[in-house]
């Protein structure tokens, strides 16, 4: 199956009809790049505060009060567009409500014949905890595509190996990740831990993020990185594990991902990271003592 992620531009548009003519411009051309499965960024719903007026989208709990207005909208929009371009999308994240004033950072799964799943971000960055109204979700889920068992780790999620481990053991092979970093060190830890993830489990990761600068949103307002498509680093993928990676301008990066291939590859893998995982497990640490004489006998020199 061909997998796109989006280098998303972060726009202002004015009303909600404005950002899904954009929205359905963007995935038509994933289509038309033969994508089965399409991923936008995290945080793409905030877009939708910029139709609210600057005291409202300059807020953080003003602009996710807001947006709750177009959830329906939201879920409606992308499960048609699923079922008509016959693809399973991901439209990056939605900041739900879910009581209490808290909101859950949730990644929305639309698939062709009308399913609609999710999955909430585990783990909480230092700016969604100083917020005091995002909390984490507390369940991880799968999905099916095409005979295939697909994830999803949100961001900062992708940085946590266990997570993702339990995943990879409930047989995913495909995890995805909807991502927006503000700083060159944001992004570094994400592609870093997308590429950990890809070579411990030997399996895809397939990240997107949100591009350009957006000085009117408290939380999408500088971003960085490249929409990037992960494979192990091992016999018959790419050395530095990098399938595809978007440059410049360019809005997809647009690449095959062959599970039936992979699982075939692990017959002539170098190294066995996912296999091996169990051996770390047992590993117990000995204390070595200070001082020679503690821990092994004098050298005497060889009699002549």
């Amino acid at each position: 199956m061909r997998v796109a992620v989006a280098k998303y531009p972060i726009g202002m548009p004015a009303s909600f009809d404005d950002f899904a003519r954009r929205q359905e411009a963007c995935l038509r051309q994933a289509r038309e790049l033969g994508a089965r499965i399409a991923v936008l960024p995290e945080y793409l719903s905030l877009e939708l505060a910029a139709g609210f007026s600057p005291e409202v989208h300059g807020d953080l709990a003003a602009s996710l009060a807001a947006i709750q207005a177009w959830r329906g909208a939201w879920c409606e929009f992308y499960g048609r567009l699923a079922r008509e371009l016959d693809m399973y999308l991901v439209p990056g994240t939605f900041l739900l409500d879910v009581g209490s004033g808290r909101y859950r950072n949730r990644a929305d799964w639309f698939a062709p014949n009308g399913v609609h799943g999710w999955q909430d971000k585990l783990q909480l960055t230092g700016y969604e905890k100083q917020s005091g109204i995002i909390e984490p979700g507390d369940a991880l889920h799968g999905f099916d595509c095409d005979g295939h068992r697909v994830g999803i780790a949100v961001c900062y999620d992708v940085e946590f190996p266990l997570p993702v481990r339990a995943q990879f053991e409930a047989g995913i092979r495909l995890l995805l990740v909807p991502s927006c970093t503000d700083t060159a060190a944001g992004a570094t830890r994400v592609r870093i831990g997308c590429l950990a993830r890809a070579l411990e489990n030997r399996f895809f990761v397939a990240q997107a993020v949100t591009a350009g600068e957006a000085p009117w949103s408290p939380a999408l307002d500088v971003n960085t990185g490249e929409a990037t498509l992960y494979a192990p680093m091992d016999h018959g993928f790419p050395a530095d594990g990098i399938l595809a990676a978007t440059q410049g301008d360019a809005l997809w990066a647009c690449h095959e991902v062959d599970v039936a291939r992979l699982e075939l590859s692990r017959a002539q893998a170098q190294v066995d990271n996912d296999r091996d995982w169990p051996n770390q497990l047992v590993t117990t640490l000995q204390h070595w003592p200070e001082g020679l004489d503690a821990v092994a006998p004098r050298c005497e020199p060889a009699s002549a």
